[in-house]
This record gives structure tokens, sequence and C-alpha cells, in this order.
């Protein structure tokens, strides 16, 4: 009997108590609830409202803004002494060209950075999920991981410089409409500047920011044609320059080398066209046998492991192995590779 008074005492205690809790938090509640929606109500206007909002959310996101950018300045920092290092060496300006004619915000240092950092997530990628824990298999995706920003480089520039060939004739059609109009020769280009798309405009608007920096034309063209390598603009870059020299209808000598470039592009796809078979008979042979290898190891570990221990015989047969998929793909590219 004395049990069971206890309990039923410390259970109405915990249900007295209870209560008391949920009104307390409820009237809480209830007060913030009628604060926010007093302090809603004094603003005169919705808009004065939802512009306060705005204007907090604008002065977070630049102060994360800002926090992003220290980070970025903080890491630039610290590469810069090996920045200054390799810039002025041979290497170091081959790779400034291709980042800029990529356009890529990058430094040396940086992209040279970016090849360790890919070599270790290489490496870590095939540790973990492709070579089951083979060290040494695991250090062929390091090596392939190492390469990988400069075939991103080389794709992207090769990207640009299709897209800006493919747009060279429409260029050149707004540029003859422009000098028709009465515009000069740099009022031309930045009328393309504002109504080319990418990368056509990038390029043009850098041409014109030279020129008005006090930099010639022929040089600030010249440097448009080091930055985008192409036939067709280099025909266009000296048609400019000697009209600048001996005078002429520069109208239309651009119309009729739009013209010739459009049959020169049309030419152009139905060789890719024709060659697509070859280039992705390039691609299977290229990497089917790396594939192929990194499947039998993941499907029976250790299966693999002979050819990179062995040193008598495993090492000669990947040496021979790879030269062969290197000459193989080498020769295909030559054949495929039909210049107009």
């Amino acid at each position: 009997m004395g049990l069971e008074l206890i309990i039923g005492g410390v259970a109405a205690l915990l249900l007295v108590g209870g209560g008391i809790a949920f009104f307390v938090f409820r009237s809480r509640d209830k007060s913030e609830l009628d604060e926010r929606l007093e302090s809603i109500e004094n603003y005169d206007d919705f808009d004065e409202m939802m512009a306060s909002f705005e204007d907090a959310q604008a002065e977070a996101d630049a102060r994360l803004e800002e926090e992003g950018v220290s980070v970025i300045e903080q890491s630039r920092n610290l590469l810069a002494p090996i920045n200054e290092s390799l810039q002025n060496q041979e290497w170091g300006k081959s790779v400034r060209a291709k980042l800029t004619r990529a356009d890529l915000k990058l430094t040396v240092a940086e992209y040279a950075a970016s090849h360790f950092a890919a070599s270790i997530g290489g490496f870590v990628i095939g540790f973990v999920f492709l070579a089951g824990g083979d060290i040494l298999f695991s250090s062929l995706f390091g090596v392939v991981g190492f390469f990988a920003p400069r075939f991103f480089v080389n794709r992207r520039v090769n990207q640009r410089l299709i897209a800006f060939e493919t747009q060279l004739p429409d260029t050149l059609g707004l540029w003859v409409n422009a000098l028709r109009s009465g515009y000069s020769v740099l009022q031309a280009m930045e009328a393309i500047s504002r109504d080319a798309p990418e990368p056509t405009s990038i390029e043009f608007d850098r041409v014109v920011r030279e020129v008005q920096l006090g930099i010639d034309m022929p040089d600030a063209l010249q440097h448009l044609l080091d930055r985008i390598q192409s036939e067709d603009l280099d025909l266009v870059v000296t048609a400019v320059n000697i009209q600048r020299e001996v005078g002429g209808n520069l109208a239309e000598i651009l119309e009729v080398i739009s013209g010739t470039i459009r049959e020169r592009i049309k030419l152009k796809g139905e060789i890719r066209v024709l060659t697509s078979q070859g280039r992705m008979t390039g691609y299977v042979i290229s990497f089917m046998p790396i594939a192929l290898a990194a499947f039998l190891n993941f499907a029976s570990p250790g299966y693999m492991r002979d050819m990179f221990t062995n040193r008598l015989c495993g090492w000669p047969l990947l040496g021979l192995a790879l030269a062969l998929i290197g000459i193989g793909t080498a020769v295909i590219q030559k054949i495929i590779d039909i210049e107009i």
C-alpha cells in the first residue's frame, strides 16, 4: 500500500510539472510569436521589410565571398615564390601561353600543384576502389591522374578553338555590317565584343582593351592570333594589317574571306563525320587495355600483381604494351588528321 502511494505521488508530481512546463513554454512561444508579428506590423510597407531582408542577405553573401577570396589569396601568397621562379623559365612561359589560350585564371605554380594533387587523388581512388589495395597497381592510376590537368587544359584549348572558328563567319558578317554602317575598325571590334557569343566576345574585348591602353592595332591582333592559333583568323588578321598599310575596302575583303571560311568549315564538318569511326577506334585501342586490366584486378585482387613485381618478365611486357598502345594511337591519329 505504501509503495502504491509513493508511485502515485511521483506520477502526480510529474503530471503537474509537465502541465506547468507546457503552459510556460507555450506562453513563451506565444510571446515570441507576438513580438515577431509586432515587428512586422511596425513596417509601414511590406516592400520596406523585403528590402531590409534583401540587404541583410546581400551583406551575408558579401561576407562569405570575402572569406572565400581571402582563402584563395592566402593559397596564392604561399605559392607566389614558386610561381616567380617557374614563370621565367621556358616551361613556365609555355604553360602561361597555354593557360591564356584556355582562358584559365591560374598561375604556373597552381597549374604545377594541380598535377601533384591530381596524382595523389588518382592514387587514392585506385587504391580504395579499383586496385583492391594493391600499391603498385594504384601507382598506375596516380600516373594517369598526374596527366589529367594537362589533358583538361589541352581539351579546353581545342574546344575554344573549335568554337571560335565556328563563330568566325558570323563574326565577320557582323564586322562587315558595322564597317558599312560607318564604324571604324576599332568600333566594329567593340561591337563584336558586345554582341558576339563567347569565346569571340572575350577575345575581341581583350583586343579593344589593349588598343585603348596604348598598344598598336597590329600588335593587339598578333596577341589575339597567339591566343587563338587558327589559320582562318591568321587570314583575317593579315587582311586587316594590309588594309591599314595600303588602304582598300575592308568590308568587301572580309566578306570574301567570310565566304571562304564558311566553305572550309563545311568541308571540315564533312571530314569529321567521315573520320568519326577512326577516332572511336583510336579511343578503344588506347583505353580498352587499361580498362580491362583495371577490371581484372578489381574482380580478382592480385591478378595483375606479377606484372608489376616481376622485373624480368612483367615490366618488359608492360613497357611493350604501353609502347604498342602509343604507336597504334599515333598511327590512327595521323591517318584521320586531314589538313584542308
